[in-house]
């Protein structure tokens, strides 16, 4: 497992599909003090992370061409020290978090929208 090496921000690589929340998360969590990049689809963020190599990918689980689920699994299979958090819009989390666990994942899934403390909060946990 990779220490997280505390001379350096914490890298954060941010997907999602629509731009504002994707722009406004990556608003958030720089003004939090970490170091963030964002992707707009999961293929993009697959590219980005094997060029970036971020601690943690925040991506929505629902976006075109390649899913959150996917971007993910991908990620953690070539970055295995990258911690995930979903976030979904979808009013239906408790299916989502069993779909997630049945592929074997333990990523955690978060509603939004969500209130920045509480996201803020989330990451800090997984540190």
């Amino acid at each position: 497992m990779r220490s997280l090496n505390f001379s350096r921000k914490l890298r954060v690589l941010v997907a999602d599909d629509e731009k504002i929340i994707a722009d406004t998360l990556k608003l958030i969590l720089s003004g939090a003090g970490y170091d963030v990049a964002i992707a707009y689809d999961g293929i993009e963020a697959l590219k980005k992370a094997e060029e970036w190599v971020p601690d943690l990918f925040l991506s929505d689980v629902f976006m075109p061409g390649l899913s959150g689920i996917d971007a993910a699994t991908e990620i953690c299979k070539r970055l295995p020290d990258c911690k995930v958090l979903l976030i979904s819009g979808q009013a239906t989390l408790h299916e989502l978090r069993r779909e997630i666990q049945a592929k074997c994942h333990r990523f955690d899934v978060l509603s939004k929208p969500m209130h920045p403390l509480e996201l803020l909060s989330r990451i800090k946990e997984m540190e």
